[in-house]
């Protein structure tokens, strides 16, 4: 059957307009990409739009100048395991609820940058009642010190150092509710000054070790190159606390501030004491710490025999430029060499 002329004009019309379409075959074989999103799964977004890429240890530069971008996932970012493995050698296990300062540093750079040897100055202190010690005297011992307080007033902490002081032990806190008055401005001006210098705690015998821990760390900060903290344990007279424990007793409240300070420092804690407590407490305890000892009128090997000991105090009566009144004078047993090697290993 033929087909007549304008049925036939009409298909040959269909035929040239589908030719002459942009879309061709493989448009109707071909779906388009849905636009529906399954669970956390989104659409690709098209090659031709560029998509920031979040920053992250993926090894990627970063744009100059742009801040880093927030990551999709809650929580802190996962820290290398480089710094993870690191052992301590504070002496105590690692805590659990914050770093050893010694493991891992607050600030890596700060770490990695040379450590320079600060000048020792020569013992240059007067003394209000000066002991003859004999051939042991401080005197022949190189690295001096002082130990200072609210009593001691404004100190010229420049002077103080060129008169022989190289190290200070500042008072900071009593028991678990007092902080020396003139401690924040003393530990900042010392170091100012280029004094290593750490901090002390008098030990009240009416409080918990806990309670008095707590009360240290909340007021002294835990800083790069400071020297290790002390417990300072005497009798004191004048306090209200008239509490006497038993050898057994005082052991174990220092054990607990000790070993409390330690896992938040990093730093054995340094045990200072009188020649009458120690003999009533702590002969032949805690052969691990090292200690300071007070014996103003004979060397320590007399009054403390077959003790090793870190500092000695042997003056309350000292005289200096740079303070009004007396202050204590202390010294370091070792040489100028020995004393740079402790102090930094053993600052945080």
């Amino acid at each position: 059957m033929r087909l007549s002329a304008a049925p036939a004009l009409f298909l040959t019309c269909l035929v040239l307009s589908g030719c002459a379409s942009s879309s061709g075959p493989e448009a109707v074989l071909s779906p388009r990409p849905s636009r529906e999103t399954t669970s956390s799964v989104a659409a690709p977004a098209a090659p031709a739009v560029s998509v920031p890429v979040p920053a992250g240890d993926v090894g990627m530069a970063e744009a100059p100048g742009e801040p880093p971008q927030e990551l999709a996932w809650a929580g802190q970012v996962p820290q290398p395991q480089a710094f993870t493995s690191m052992e301590s050698n504070a002496g105590m296990p690692v805590p659990t609820d914050r770093p050893v300062a010694m493991v891992v540093p607050d600030n890596p750079a700060m770490d990695e940058a040379p450590r320079t040897r600060s000048r020792v100055y020569s013992h240059r202190f007067r003394d209000a009642k000066p002991i003859n010690f004999g051939k042991r005297s401080p005197r022949k011992l190189a690295v001096h010190g002082v130990d200072v307080s609210r009593w001691q007033g404004n100190i010229d902490w420049e002077k103080l150092r060129t008169q022989g002081a190289n190290f200070a032990y500042i008072k900071a806190t009593d028991g678990g509710d007092h902080l020396d008055p003139m401690f924040k401005k003393n530990w900042r001006r010392a170091e100012q000054a280029g004094l290593k210098r750490g901090a002390y705690h008098f030990f009240y015998w009416c409080r918990t070790a806990g309670e008095q821990a707590d009360w240290f760390i909340r007021n002294v900060p835990r800083e790069a190159n400071a020297l290790p903290p002390v417990i300072d344990v005497e009798y004191n007279g004048e306090s209200s606390c008239k509490r006497r424990l038993s050898a057994a007793r005082v052991r174990e409240k220092m054990q607990v501030f000790m070993d409390k300070l330690e896992r938040h420092y990093g730093q054995r804690p340094v045990i200072y004491t009188a020649p009458d407590f120690y003999r009533d407490n702590l002969k032949g305890a805690f052969p691990n710490h090292p200690f300071w000892l007070r014996s103003v009128a004979a060397h320590p090997s007399k009054v403390y025999p077959g003790r090793k000991w870190l500092f000695w105090q042997y003056s309350g009566s000292g005289l200096s430029h740079g303070v009004d009144g007396r202050i204590d004078l202390n010294v370091f047993h070792g040489s100028e060499a020995e004393w740079h090697n402790w102090a930094s290993r053993s600052a945080t």
